[in-house]
Formats: C-alpha cells, structure tokens, sequence
C-alpha cells in the first residue's frame, strides 16, 4: 500500500482489520469499511476506465450514488460477475476481484484514446445517425466496433448462484434519506409509535453531517448522529435500512426499494444477496437531499477531477487523499469545507471562487489558504491525471482577463447543488426551475407527502432541521398520532453562493478542448449547442441526439447543467426549456433482484392437487398443464402407455372409473347482476337458469373466436359457480373483472377465484351411481337427480357438492369438497369403488373419451381463430338476447360469415390402425403436387379402445360441407395419409348414456 495517500483515520474504516482484493489484476490492500473507490485512492490509483467514445482517461469524480466515471465490473466467477457497479459504493471485502469494463490492451495504454484524439472530432453528436448508413454491407462491422467500445460491463455468462428475495412491506409513514431531515423526522415520528421506516442508500447514516463541522444541540456531528441512531435502533416500532436505495415511488405512495445485504461480504452469499422492498405506504417523506454540481470546463474530466463534497468524504470517512496540492474551484460556501479539510490532513490548497467578494476569504486567509476571487478555473492540465489548471478573472462582458496557473495533483469543484428530485417525478410530474437556487425543485406532493431538506432547496442545516419537524408533525397528525415539533439548536455557518452552468474558455467551445457535461456518455458542451444549431430545441430531442444523460447514472451530474447550455444556446430561459422525464429505476437495479426467488424451478410455481401423495403412491405419470400436476395415466408393471390409455378407457365405458378434477378452474360470482354479467360474458342464455342447475357455456373474446369454455351452476339466485379450463383459470378471471371494471361499473357483481378452495373427484361410468350410493344418501336416480343438476350434500362424511356433468359422454359425477378433505374423499371413494373394479384415469385417457364424444379442448381443438359456428356448436348462441353478448359483432363480420371457414370434423383414417399426427396438414389435392394448398390441421388424434380403431378431429376448410369426403394428411416429409371427413360424434351419438 502506499502509505502517503492514508493521512487520517478516517470514521468508516477499521484500521485494524485489513482486506486484500484485486483490480485489474494487480493485488491490493485496505481496510475494513472502505468502498472500492477508496481503498483504490489511497493505494494510489487514479485512472478506473476510460470514457465511452474518446477513450479518456477518467477517474473516481463522487463518493456515492452518482459517480458517473468509476464504473466496475464486480466478481471473481463468470457467474458471479456483476457488470456496470458503482466503485464509490461498492465496499470491499477478503478476495474481492474487480475490474475495469474497458480499455485495450489497458486503462493506462488505451488504443480507443488514441483514435479519438486522431479521429474525435469526426465523432460529433449523431454521427452514428450519419455516417453508419452506408455502405449496408459494412452495418455488422459498425454494430461490431460501437459494441466492443462502448465500455460498458458484461453480462455474466453462467447461470446465478445466488439468491434474492422480495418483501411486500407496509408501514404509517416511510422516510427516504437518512441525512439530518430524515433522521430527525424518523426519531420525532417514532416516539409516537407510528410505524416507520426508514431508508438510506448507503452504508452509513448522516448524509453531508457525516463530514460537517456542525454541532448541533451543544454536540459535535458525529456525536449527535451517534446518539440518533442508538434512539432510533430502541424505537420498537422504527425499521432503518441502509443499503437501500428508493427505486421508484409509484401512485398512492407504493414505493420500490432495492437492499443490497451481502454486495459488502462475499463474492457469492451464503445467505439472500439482495432483497426488493414493495413498500406500501400510509404516508412519505422524501429527504433525499442533493448532489454537487461539478463545473464545466475544459478538460475537466482528467482523472485527479473531483466533488469538492467528495473530497470531503474521502478524508473524513476513510482517511484518504488522492494528491498533496489541491485547487478547488467554487461559486458557493460549501467547497471550503474540503479546503479546510485538506489543509487539515497536511496538504496544500488553493481556493478559486468565482464571487468577487466570498464571505469566507478573512477567515479562510487567516487559516492559511488561499483564496483567489473574482476567479474561474477554465482548463485543466495533464494527460493521465491533472497536473494543473489555468485561471483567469473574468471580466464584465463575460470574456477572461489576467490568465494564470496553478500547479496541482488533485482539483475540486462546485457549481452548486442539484436537489434530488427524480424520486418525485416518478408519477409523470416534472420538477419546476427555480431561478433564485438554480436548480430543478421537486412538483407538489400529495396530500399524504411532504419533501424537506435539501431535495427542496432548503440547504442551512438550521432551516433543514424545522423543516423536517414541521413537516413530519403535518403528517403524522394526517396519520391520526399527536407529536410536537422539536427544538434542535444548530451551529453551523450559513450557505450561500451562486449557479454556474458552464465557464467560457479563451476559445470558441468548438474550438477550445473539450468540455464535458456527461462524463459516462462523452457529451460536451459543444456538443449539446451543435444540436441546437442542427435543430434539435426540445430537450427530449437533444437527450436522445446528444445521449446526454443515457447513461448508467442517468445524468445525475450531467442533466441540469446540459439543460441550461441547452437553454443559453437557444436564447431561452432554463425554465422555458424545462427538463427530461425521470422514470424508474433511480439506481439500476440487477435482474436477480428484480425476480427474487422466482428463478429455475421457482421461476413457473408448481401446483399440487390435495391428492397428490395418492397418485404418486400409485404409480401416476403426470403432465404440466397451467402449473399443475395432473395425473397423466397409471400404469401397471409392463404395461405400455397404449396399453394403460386401452385399460383405463374400457373401465370407464363398461365400469367405472375417477378422475382429479381439482384443477380445473373455479370462480365464485356474486351479486344482484350476476345473471346479467353472465348473459353478457357467455354466448348463449342465463336469465332463467334456475338453482340447482348447470349450463355449458362458450365464451368468446371481441372478435367472436372461442377462447374459453365450462359449466357453470346456479347455487343461489345471485350466486354462481364458473368452471373454466385449467390452463384458462387466470386469464378468464382477469376477462370478467375487466370488463365489469372498464366497461359495466354499473353493475352489481364480485368475483373471486376459488379454485385451491375445492377439491374435485370424479365418478365416471356406468357404475358410477353405484359406487356413490354407497357413501351418500342423496336419491341419485336419474329423475331426482338429473343430468346438468346438482345438489348439496354428504359424501363420505365430508360435506359436498355434487355435479351431474360428464366430459366422457358416460353417467358422471363431478364431486367437490374443502380442498383439505380431498385426500380423505379420495381414498373413501376408490375404498367404495373396490368391488367395481374402479379404476383410476388420467387426463390422457379422459382426452380419448371426450374426443370420442366430440367435445371440444379449448386451446387444442381450437386455435384462437374459430368461432362457436365454426365448431359446430351454433346451438350454443342465443341471438335473442336483450342484450348483446361479447363477440356477437366480431362473429357477424364478413369473413367470419364465409363458407370456406375452417371447421370442426371428424377424421377417420383409411388405415385404422395408422394414428395421424396432431398438427398434421391437411390437403384436398393430389400428394403429388407441390406446393400443395393447405387447408386445415389435425387437431386431436387418439387409438380408441372402444371404437376398435383410430380416429380424429380436425379443422378443415369448408369441412361441414364435405362429409365423406377424403383428405391426405401429411405424415412426415413425402408422406401422407387418407382419412375421411365425418361428423365430430363418434361414440353415442344421441347422448343417451350420460343421461341414465
């Protein structure tokens, strides 16, 4: 390490614990608490990347969320590496590994520096846009060359292996920011037992106070930071969070925030890496405070160019100096207190304020620092760091006069301060220009918010304390809970200064060197007049002509001061040009935190019936059909799966057979308007269904084609119960809630999904009623309880409800109990069905006999461009509705009304035996000519046991009108098979069966 660059202790760091780590494959060492940008400062290394279109050198310019420059990619593993971190907030820890995203073959010998200071000024804003069009052949090489220069990180290349989490939070009042405002709020509004959380983005607590020379109520900074956060950790019902960064704040105070847990601790966690907080507040006070404006000048980006706040941070917090002679340049009283700091730690310091007369020069003179007024620094020197700065006084036409230099290894600078608004532009609200501060303030906040501090513009520490009691008084009385503001007694110097949006240089800005306003994206002042000389006078355009503020730091440095170049140069003012859109995410947030646990096999949840140990237990294969495990057949020692499918169908056709029906979806509707909903939601007629009944019903989407279908029963006069496709459960749910939120408010009607609600056993076959009789004493006879009825009642024991539906074309069951009696059902009823040979089935066999019956599979049989006509099922469609159902008119439309529509058929292959393809093509001409005109697909295909031979459904143009008619379905490349087109019934065709 190299000693000279540790001059303190520094209030972060453990001294006494050193870490090694690595950086571009060199080994260093340091401490405890430093961030990456630290430690690498204080073992002398300046240069952290280069920028991504000149490749310049550029160094660490912050010391927290908004350092534009010193952008890593983290982690020893090709799958643990984290692209795009932020070295300033990026703690090191024992075999941390790191790197630069750029620079070849490396930061300090860079080939892209060479071509951009060869070729830059070919490189204006929009060059890509001009000069990349042509030739075409020569587009993969341009899209080559910008890729691999563009200096930002990479994206792992193997699989994850941590992993994250989120949490849905609630809390009365959320504050964001642990600076002074926030901390004072949070200790005011936890005395009152107010539920608080509170959030900070970095490590430590204090913000500014945490390098402030302030005392406040008669104790130092550190000290009254000290006791807060002892009182605040006491408080039952407070939450801190640091580490936490407030990604979005959403409508109705739902807040997004992203925890880092273990970034600081190990390469891979051995516990959650990083958690997303979905917060949901009653109320919000943002506190988020400001970020230094850095100057814009020439060269001002040379690596040694930093905050003047930032220096302060990297003495005081972790006893680094990057240099031994500093010049700060600044227009306001805050950039003196890194000159008192580095004076403190040894170092020698100059001061160039641009006011004529700073209020601090007598004192600052008496100290033994230099302050030179009336001044700006204009250029910077030096190559791979700073090695001075030119300076000149300028005059009353805004020209310099009495040009000099300073030599210097280390420059600070401060132009003013940006409050940090970006949180409270979040719901489309963009911030208003204040021409007293020079700065973009945050719009009005709701009702059930307040802003304090500096994120408001307020920057006295006194004034900043009453601010953020006033404000958290006004809104815990909002909360219902009775608090006082309290008196905090401060003594701290008070803060003035002017804005500085860009420093002429003695040159044109196109011809003087550069100066930089986007340090990531190499955006320069010249640049972003160039636009507006091209055109280009709303600020969106000139964002996205120039990339001014594209970056990974999203202009957090660059905006404000791009928007007031702009504004100049357009001869507006900065109000009238105003400012961009701030979006979500204020901090980029990784992928792995943003699914949480839902990755591999959580990525799609599996669900499970209630008697899932049961078909395991029995030797049940299972198929994924939306997300659950269903039972996909049963089979028995050296049965194939024809042989299980040919076992299972004959015991349902001569005997009987059960069936888990749990999955399929259930919706309970409720309401006085429940019949009308449904008249309008299905195709056919529900205003007089009567209770203790079932209706089949097709539903439609607004272009008439199929996209659900079910039963569904009236259990009460407002009261229904829809059955819906397993795979369609969620999406129908969501069709009928937004139809009645978007279009019927009016009526009075309330859905919920009750599908894990209900466990579903299925009787199937003639012996069916046989076997429940047994274990209920209902009247099962086929007048007392008719097909399409259902009745209330004990089965087994267990209360129930009972369906007379059958999707087998056989006398069925449906029987329905508390999903935590499903198993228990289960068992009763296989025990009672012993002496019946019952015999368990699954949704193979089940798709074998309803396809014999004709009976259609949403999403198999039908393919989103058919409609209830095209199926057959007209019967299904009542025209004479009072009121139009969905789909009706999307039916009556010209192509929907043609006779060469695919339709639903049957198929009957020539070879009995040859099971066509499902998907299969389907043509009307010779084999032989290719192309051949496709028209239609085999949609369900099966060998029936029953039938002695193999069958079909297809969809087949014009098919209702060409029964009997052969077809040649497509088998494989050059091969084809004959079938011939039927009607869809192929077993009972007058249904007398399921009616017994």
């Amino acid at each position: 390490m190299i000693k000279k660059h540790r001059v303190c202790e520094g209030v972060l760091i453990d001294r006494s614990r050193p870490v090694r780590f690595r950086f571009n494959g060199h080994d260093y060492t340091g401490f405890v608490g430093d961030t990456l940008a630290s430690a690498l400062l204080a073992n002398g290394v300046l240069v952290f990347g280069r920028s991504f279109k000149y490749g310049r050198p550029r160094g660490v310019m912050t010391a927290g969320v908004e350092e534009p420059n010193a952008i890593v990619q983290v982690g020893a593993m090709a799958s643990t590496e984290t692209p795009n971190v932020r070295a300033t907030q990026q703690e090191i820890y024992e075999g941390l590994v790191a790197r630069t995203t750029n620079g070849w073959p490396s930061i300090s010998f860079d080939m892209m520096g060479g071509l951009g200071r060869a070729f830059g000024r070919f490189m204006p804003p929009g060059f890509y846009y001009k000069t990349l069009m042509y030739p075409r052949f020569l587009w993969r090489t341009y899209e080559w060359f910008i890729r691999h220069s563009a200096g930002i990180g990479q994206a792992p290349s193997q699989p994850d292996p941590d992993r994250y989490d989120k949490l849905h939070r609630y809390c009365d009042l959320l504050i964001i920011g642990a600076g002074p405002a926030g901390l004072s709020a949070a200790l005011t509004a936890g005395k009152t037992g107010a539920r608080v959380m509170l959030i900070e983005d970095q490590a430590y607590l204090g913000g500014q106070l945490a390098v402030s020379d302030a005392n406040i109520n008669k104790l130092p900074s550190r000290e009254w930071l000290s006791q807060t956060s002892t009182q605040l950790s006491l408080l039952p019902t407070v939450e801190l969070l640091t580490r936490t960064t407030a990604v979005g704040w959403h409508d109705h105070n739902y807040v997004v925030a992203h925890e880092r847990l273990t970034d600081h601790t190990a390469d891979q966690a051995s516990d959650v890496r990083q958690r997303i907080h979905k917060i949901r507040a009653k109320a919000v006070l943002l506190t988020t405070g400001a970020h230094e404006r850095p100057m814009v000048f020439s060269n001002n980006d040379l690596p040694g160019c930093m905050l003047a706040s930032a220096v302060s941070a990297y003495l005081r917090l972790y006893g680094v100096r990057p240099g031994s002679r500093l010049v700060v340049a600044t227009s306001n009283d805050s950039a003196y207190q890194a000159a008192l700091d580095w004076k403190a730690s040894g170092g020698d310091v100059t001061v160039v304020d641009a006011r004529p007369e700073p209020a601090a020069i007598d004192d600052m003179h008496r100290k033994g620092i230099k302050v030179i007024p009336d001044s700006v620094v204009y250029e910077a020197r030096g190559r791979l760091r700073v090695r001075g700065v030119k300076v000149a006084s300028q005059t009353i036409s805004g020209t310099l006069a009495n040009h000099h230099e300073i030599a210097c290894d280390t420059f600070a600078s401060s132009a003013g301060w940006s409050p940090v608004v970006h949180l409270a532009s979040h719901t489309g609200n963009k911030p208003v220009w204040d021409d007293t501060l020079g700065a973009f303030l945050p719009p009005s906040p709701p009702s059930n918010a307040r802003y304090a501090g500096a994120v408001k513009g307020t920057y006295a520490l006194t004034d900043i304390f009453n601010e953020a009691q006033t404000c958290v008084v006004e809104l815990l009385k909002y909360l219902g809970f009775e608090s006082r503001a309290e008196a905090i007694a401060v003594e701290a110097p008070q803060l003035t200064g002017i804005p500085i949006f860009r420093i002429p240089h003695e040159k044109p800005v196109s011809k003087a060197p550069p100066q930089f306003v986007d340090y990531q994206l190499d955006v320069t002042a010249a640049s972003i007049e160039l636009a507006t000389r091209e055109g280009y006078e709303s600020v969106e355009h000139i964002k996205r002509y120039t990339a001014l503020g594209f970056g990974t730091d999203q202009g957090k440095l660059s905006n404000v001061n791009g928007f007031a170049i702009a504004a100049n140069a357009l001869g507006k003012t900065t109000a009238a040009v105003g400012t961009t859109m701030f979006r979500p995410n204020y901090t980029p947030v990784s992928f792995g935190a943003m699914a949480g646990r839902e990755a591999n096999t959580l990525f799609d949840p599996i669900r499970y019936t209630a008697m899932q140990p049961w078909h395991e237990a029995h030797g049940g294969l299972f198929e994924n059909v939306g997300q659950w495990k269903r039972p996909w057949y049963y089979p028995q020692p050296g049965e194939s799966m024809q042989d299980t499918l040919n076992r299972e169908c004959t015991s349902v056709r001569s005997g009987v057979g059960i069936l888990d029906a749990s999955t399929l979806g259930k919706i309970d509707i409720q309401g006085p308007d429940a019949r009308v909903f449904l008249n309008r939601i299905y195709t056919n007629a529900w205003l007089k269904l009567g209770v203790g009944k079932c209706r089949y019903g097709l539903m439609c989407g607004e272009d008439g084609m199929v996209m659900d279908d079910g039963v569904t029963a009236c259990l009460a006069d407002n009261h229904f119960l829809m059955t819906t496709t397993t795979g369609g459960a969620a999406s129908v749910l969501e069709w009928l809630e937004l139809w009645h939120q978007t279009e019927w408010p009016e009526l009075n009607v309330y859905f919920n999904t009750v599908t894990d609600h209900w466990a579903t056993a299925t009787l199937s076959g003639p012996k069916s009623r046989e076997v429940l009789a047994k274990l209920t004493d209902i009247d099962l006879s086929a007048t007392a309880f008719a097909f399409m009825d259902w009745r209330e009642a004990r089965v087994a024991e267990i209360p129930a409800r009972v369906f007379r539906i059958s999707f087998t074309g056989e006398l069925s069951y449906e029987i329905n109990v508390n999903a935590n009696y499903g198993l228990t059902l289960w068992e009763r009823l296989y025990e009672a069905g012993a002496e019946f040979d019952i015999t368990p089935y699954g949704t193979e066999t089940m798709h074998i006999l309803r396809a014999e019956k004709g009976f259609i599979i949403v999403g198999q049989d039908t393919d989103g461009s058919v409609t209830p006509e095209d199926l057959g099922m007209g019967w299904a469609i009542a025209n004479k509705k009072p009121f139009s159902f969905i789909g009706k008119r999307g039916m009556q439309r010209e192509d929907c009304l043609r006779k060469d529509r695919k339709q639903l058929v049957g198929l009957l292959g020539k070879d009995p035996i040859r099971v066509l393809p499902e998907g299969g093509q389907i043509v009307f001409e010779d084999v032989a000519k290719i192309p051949a005109d496709m028209v239609g697909h085999v949609t369900s295909s099966y060998m029936s046991p029953t039938l002695g031979r193999t069958f079909a459904l297809a969809l087949v143009r014009g098919g209702l009108n060409r029964m009997g008619e052969t077809v040649q379905v497509s088998t494989g490349p050059g091969t084809w098979a004959a079938a011939e087109i039927t009607g869809t019934v192929f077993y009972d065709p007058d249904g007398d069966r399921q009616h017994v």
